[in-house]
């Protein structure tokens, strides 16, 4: 049951049970992260402060709901706020010179905020996943051991993840000069994004099917490494597609993404037709 729900929110079930839904969204990591995520992918040249904008009314929305259904204010949600708010203050008030380069490095700046983040909360011994965790999982396991490990692993793949991202941002603006690379700006900042939000899914998995055979418990099998890649093979095809539309590389590039992506798909139905009762 959600608590703290408004009156109004209370009277109507339809609309209760549509606060409920939109409330199961945000319980996870993502929604703090998915205003970083609309930057990241809208921000560019003259966009600068309708994104920041749009960044802030999601981290505001985000924070509220979870104040209206008696959530505890996650670090990564006040974070958002204060970031995206200063962003956007920062950018009305630089000059025009100011804002270009603001422009050419908040991609950068954004994700070594993010890894300064994930790292930060690592050293402070509050993995910024575990906040989000512990609203799911029952007091008397935050804890042990299988608990703390999954959300220090899982905060470490995200700052792996930002810190590639930043660093192939860093490599298409600074050395090739060119902040609309496709592979730079966008094919392997997103790999990175979907490799961390895989392994978010797939790893508590893991942990504890590995906890309950190391305690001699009846549990499922451990989940195969191909579990964590083989999900990812989807976007192969849409990063085929926008490889060949826009000419980020060979075209015979382009085919093979695509092929590799429809092969891979295929075959991963086909096993799962094979192994369904």
């Amino acid at each position: 049951m959600v608590e703290n729900v408004p009156d109004t929110v209370r009277a109507s079930s339809p609309a209760r049970r549509a606060f409920e839904a939109f409330g199961a969204l945000l319980d996870g990591p993502l929604t703090g992260l998915a205003p970083w995520i609309v930057l990241g992918v809208f921000e560019g040249p003259g966009r600068l402060a309708v994104v920041a904008g749009v960044a802030l009314a999601l981290s505001v929305l985000f924070l509220v709901m979870d104040l209206l259904r008696g959530r505890s204010l996650k670090v990564l949600g006040v974070v958002d706020v204060v970031f995206f708010a200063g962003l956007l203050l920062l950018h009305f008030a630089l000059d025009e010179a100011g804002q270009d380069w603001l422009e050419i490095w908040l991609g950068e700046i954004a994700n070594i905020t993010l890894v300064l983040i994930a790292v930060g909360s690592m050293l402070a011994r509050v993995p910024f996943t575990i906040q989000y965790a512990r609203e799911e999982v029952e007091e008397q396991y935050w804890q042990t051991p299988t608990f703390l490990r999954t959300n220090y692993l899982i905060t470490g793949a995200w700052a792996l993840a930002f810190l590639v991202a930043a660093v192939a941002g860093f490599y298409g603006d600074a050395i090739l000069d060119d902040p609309d690379n496709l592979w730079t700006s966008w094919v392997i900042q997103t790999a990175a994004l979907l490799c961390a939000l895989q392994f978010t899914n797939w790893y508590p998995d893991v942990a504890r099917a590995q906890a309950a055979a190391a305690e001699g418990r009846p549990g499922e099998p451990v989940p195969p490494l191909r579990d964590l890649f083989a999900p990812l093979a989807v976007w192969l095809i849409p990063i085929g597609i926008v490889t060949l539309a826009t000419d980020g590389g060979p075209t015979w590039l382009g085919i093979a993404f695509i092929a590799m992506g429809v092969g891979t798909n295929a075959l991963l139905r086909r096993n799962q037709g094979e192994v369904a009762p």
